[in-house]
């Protein structure tokens, strides 16, 4: 059976199709997908991501703890702030990918994908032994709201919201009269906030939003405009350009890697090797020279020769185009912007160009 939001019933009375997302009943749209992505990026969007998981690392040895599980520096982190992670295994493949908040000294929230929790929390817990540390799944008690769009701040400080924090940042915050944790954060390419609050008011707070939000022109937005969106803005979706066998040099999150990190962690020498060395395979982005579509594992050819092959494909509304993200192979040399491709679709070979990521700019603040 899957599982439902508390906000699955408002999703059912404003008329979204529902389908299933890593066990979840989710809504995948509302009105068309084309028409929520462009609210997005022209005005505001609503979203439902009360799917995604949330655990809590704290005790004495929280960051000690933190440092040994992902490459990212920790202990550089001040309070309120976040930073973008992964969650590699000994031979650096990814099981997740993460966003990790420092609350407080020794305190952190993490943010999972939704299909990955229940494989976050094993593999911590197995590195857990010999640290003073307690990881708590709360998950259950909170959903999850995202505001995005060029106008999303306006609304939340409409609200008597008098400061947001810096992108990649929480604070406490109070909207409604409701206490929450209000992060700067996304998975749009635009600027918004992430609203984490109990679960017990979010149908209020999803209502109150909705309302507030009518003279900036919200609507809700499903998981198929929260696919386009991620997919412009070049953002990785674990399953299709993230999975255990990837490495993050491989994913082209080279730039998220210190190079000076002493703390030992799982993955390190393989990931550090793979900064001097080369990595086994490259991310690129495409787009399709005529009309085709690629789509998930389709295979991508070079001068006749199988070279790799797609993990996410799509329309882009604001390129007007169809485009991409795929693995290549070495030789990587061979795949620089400008150079031409093929996709594999229905057993004939469409041509497609490599373009530079994201394909279209990413608007959060810095």
């Amino acid at each position: 059976m899957t599982k439902q939001t508390f906000l699955h019933d408002r999703h059912i009375e404003l008329g979204a199709r529902m389908v299933d997302f890593a066990g979840w009943d989710m809504p995948v749209q509302y009105s068309s997908i084309i028409e929520e992505h462009k609210t997005v990026r022209e005005n505001v969007g609503l979203f439902d991501v009360s799917h995604m998981g949330e655990l809590i690392v704290h005790g004495e040895d929280a960051l000690p703890f933190l440092n040994k599980i992902v490459p990212q520096n920790i202990s550089k982190l001040v309070d309120k702030k976040a930073v973008y992670c992964q969650l590699p295994n000994k031979q650096g493949g990814l099981i997740d990918d993460l966003i990790i908040y420092k609350l407080e000294d020794k305190k952190y929230l993490i943010i999972a994908n939704a299909s990955r929790v229940d494989e976050d929390l094993n593999w911590m817990t197995r590195n857990q032994l010999g640290f003073n540390v307690e990881i708590e799944n709360i998950s259950h008690k909170y959903s999850l709201i995202a505001v995005q769009g060029p106008k999303a701040c306006d609304l939340i400080m409409s609200l008597g919201e008098n400061y947001l924090p810096p992108f990649f940042s929480i604070k406490r915050s109070e909207l409604f009269n409701i206490n929450v944790w209000l992060s700067r954060t996304g998975y749009t390419g635009e600027d918004g906030v992430e609203i984490m609050v109990k679960n017990e008011f979010a149908e209020y707070m999803w209502d109150k939003l909705l309302e507030a939000g009518k003279e900036y022109g919200i609507k809700p937005i499903g998981l198929g405009a929260r696919d386009t969106l991620r997919l412009e803005a070049a953002l990785h979706l674990y399953g299709n350009d993230l999975n255990e066998d990837t490495t993050p040099i491989e994913a082209g999150l080279g730039w998220s890697i210190p190079k000076d990190k002493e703390d030992d962690y799982n993955g390190k020498e393989v990931i550090m090797r793979q900064i001097k060395e080369g990595a086994g395979k490259k991310l690129i982005g495409f787009r399709m020279l005529d009309k085709s579509i690629a789509r998930h594992e389709y295979e991508v050819y070079s001068n006749g020769e199988k070279v790799g092959f797609v993990t996410s494909g799509g329309v882009s509304p604001i390129r007007g185009e169809n485009i991409g993200l795929a693995y290549v192979y070495p030789p990587l040399d061979n795949y620089n912007v400008g150079s031409t491709i093929q996709i594999m679709i229905r057993e004939k070979l469409h041509d497609a160009e490599i373009v530079k990521l994201p394909f279209v700019a990413k608007r959060n603040k810095g």
